[in-house]
């Protein structure tokens, strides 16, 4: 029986209800969007696709009355960051981030100040991976940026970080703020309004338990406004027009988007919705408190990060001594049949800031709504049978 502790990568299993809408668009229904006739299937896809970004703005916006046409549907959140980013950003511009970045966002941003467009300011967390706001204040005041974006919590050891206080910083200096949501979009309430968001990115596949494929944006209005569209195409809208559309949601959706993974999210959010982030948040800390109390008793390994569950997600670098992270991911993969995650996790940046850059990584263990305690003792006992045997000289 295979357990599932990978959630960090993407949530499994799905609701049941993701896979059946997807199915259910295959083969029943799978008109394009905004390419046909107005006939009853082309309606129900027009249909599903608002609801769909109706629902993400629900969830985003704290139930505000957000404007569904600034919802931008994108393959992930790494082609979203791009969409942001290169859209936004203008020779001489000044950018500040965190050093807890995802590839995602890092990797963007080294390729502007590469190429001599951007001047790169990157602020050094400390080793449980938090940005200090008085760090962020600093630089602040040291230089005018243009623009700031940062992960909300790490994808290798769960920090949060405290969202409301740089919002406040980046809002008093006048500095607009971009989020990359990947760990926490389903996980943690988040008021893209209240915060004053000038762009929330997000992934449909992680804390959303919606389908792969699935990302996106969610616009200030004037903040969209000021960036250049990332792709022209066709659009099932102004086609006597040669150029592509200034109008939302138009404007950053050119091409067929991916319908089947729309409908997924849909059901996703729907079913989010109703289960209510509160309750999923409150699930998983409960199972990421019990987990981290496992791993402090036993011997040989070493947990980067925060030792205790305030102020981060149930999300768990571990090492070992004497024993190579990888090999031990593989052991629990071939027998029991536990899926974890070892390696660098496309954030060079943060394994340096945590202090795991020197081992290649860590193996990382990361728990969902639909884990289970019984999983997790299975987990914690089998890798107890590891730690037992000397490790080779």
């Amino acid at each position: 029986m295979a357990i599932y502790l990978n959630n960090a990568a993407t949530s499994w299993p799905k609701p049941e209800v993701v896979p059946r809408a997807m199915f259910d668009f295959l083969t029943s229904k799978g008109a394009n969007l905004a390419r046909g006739a107005a006939a009853k299937r082309d309606l129900c896809t027009m249909d599903m696709v608002m609801c769909c970004r109706e629902n993400i703005a629900k969830i985003f916006d704290g139930f505000q009355d957000a404007d569904p046409r600034y919802v931008t549907f994108t393959p992930n959140i790494t082609e979203a960051l791009n969409v942001v980013l290169k859209g936004y950003l203008k020779p001489g511009m000044k950018v500040v981030t965190s050093s807890m970045e995802h590839n995602a966002s890092m990797r963007p941003l080294r390729k502007l100040e590469q190429k001599g467009v951007i001047e790169l300011t990157v602020i050094k967390c400390d080793r449980e991976g938090v940005l200090h706001l008085e760090d962020l204040n600093a630089a602040m005041e040291k230089d005018h940026f243009d623009l700031m974006v940062f992960t909300h919590a790490s994808n290798i050891c769960g920090t949060v970080q405290d969202l409301p206080g740089i919002s406040a910083i980046c809002n008093g200096y006048g500095v607009p703020l971009v989020l990359d949501s990947a760990q926490t979009a389903g996980v943690i309430p988040i008021s893209a309004s209240e915060l004053n968001l000038a762009a929330l990115c997000f992934t449909g596949h992680k804390g959303l338990m919606g389908p792969q494929g699935m990302g996106g944006i969610l616009w200030r209005p004037d903040f969209a406004g000021e960036v250049d569209c990332f792709i022209e195409g066709g659009t099932g809208s102004f086609s006597h027009l040669e150029f592509q559309p200034d109008m939302m949601p138009d404007k950053f959706e050119a091409g067929t988007p991916n319908l089947p993974g729309i409908a997924g999210l849909l059901a996703a959010t729907e079913w989010l919705l109703e289960e209510s982030i509160e309750n999923i948040q409150s699930r998983e800390y409960e199972l990421g408190s019990f987990l981290l109390h496992g791993l402090k008793k036993l011997q040989g390994l070493e947990l980067a990060g925060k030792m205790t569950m305030e102020g981060r997600l149930p999300v768990f670098p571990i090492n070992f001594k004497g024993r190579d992270h990888a090999e031990v991911a593989a052991q629990l993969a071939d027998d029991p049949g536990i899926e974890t995650r070892p390696g660098l996790h496309c954030a060079p940046t943060a394994h340096k800031t945590i202090g795991t850059w020197g081992s290649g990584g860590a193996m990382r263990v990361s728990v969902g709504y639909f884990n289970t305690e019984e999983e997790i003792e299975i987990f914690l006992k089998a890798l107890e049978g590891i730690l037992s045997i000397p490790a080779e000289a």
